[in-house]
This record gives structure tokens, sequence and C-alpha cells, in this order.
């Protein structure tokens, strides 16, 4: 749903950490998600849902760049991992990698990351890529090491 001056809204958890939900939305997502004009649309340690143009992220020949997929999968993972690990923790990305099964030259890919662990010290997601038609695009999955912030 978008808010009246055009801009996106993004649902959160209710019980969502103030702290993380400052951070989030004073960094955009992180510099390079701002750079890729990555939209975030719902987040949660389970289940998140993130959009990203195609236009200005291609490679040479006019496709997609494989790393935007990863670019965007690692967003949303981290940020769901995040979530999870809760006040006063952060998450420490460990492993990503990617499997890419289509090509797609404009339009919109859409990110859904769900979770596959939700433990107290690592938290795995996969993320799926798709086209404004649904079909999959490539899948990514991530695990974040969760430690103290200090």
């Amino acid at each position: 749903m978008d808010r009246p001056d055009g801009a996106l809204m993004v649902i959160l958890p209710p019980d969502l950490d103030p702290e993380l939900i400052a951070r989030i939305g004073d960094s955009g997502g992180g510099e390079l998600a701002r750079k890729m004009g990555i939209e975030f649309l719902e987040l949660s340690a389970s289940r998140s849902v993130a959009r990203m143009p195609v236009e200005g992220n291609r490679q040479v020949v006019g496709l997609l760049h494989g790393g935007a997929h990863v670019v965007l999968g690692e967003s949303l993972g981290s940020i769901s991992s995040a979530i999870h690990a809760g006040p006063g923790r952060i998450a420490v990305g460990i492993e990503i990698n990617a499997s890419h099964s289509r090509s797609i030259t404009d339009g919109w890919v859409t990110g859904t990351c769900t979770a596959l662990v939700l433990g107290r010290t690592l938290a795995t997601h996969e993320i799926v890529m798709t086209d404004e038609e649904g079909r999959r695009l490539s899948t990514v999955r991530m695990t974040n090491y969760l430690k103290s912030r200090d």
C-alpha cells in the first residue's frame, strides 16, 4: 500500500526493536540497497519482501546482473536475521549462494525471503526472486551468525 505522498509503506512486526526500525529507516536498508533502488515492502524474521528495478542494474549485454540478485537476496536475508536477533544483537552474514534460473531485461524483480532456520546463534533464509509474472529468476540462500552488538 502506498502513502498519500506516493512513498511505499513497509509492513513491520508490531514488536520490532525501535532501534532497528530507526537504523533501517535512516539508512534506507543500507547504501547499496538505496543505490540499486531496492524498495522494502514487508519485513519480519520469518518472511520479508522487497522489489528492485532492472533498469540501472543491468550487466553489459542488457540482462539484470547476477550480483544484483544476490544484493537483493542479502539485503532481505540480513534484515530478516537482524529482526530475529532482537535488541542489542546483530546479524553477520557467514554464507551466501545463488542459483540463477531465468534472465530478465526490464521491469521489476521481487524478492521473497522465507526463514528456513531461526536459531539462537544462526539464521538461514531462502530468498526467491521472481519477475512481474511470478516466474522464478533466481534462488539465494543465506546464513547469518547472530551475535551481541558489542
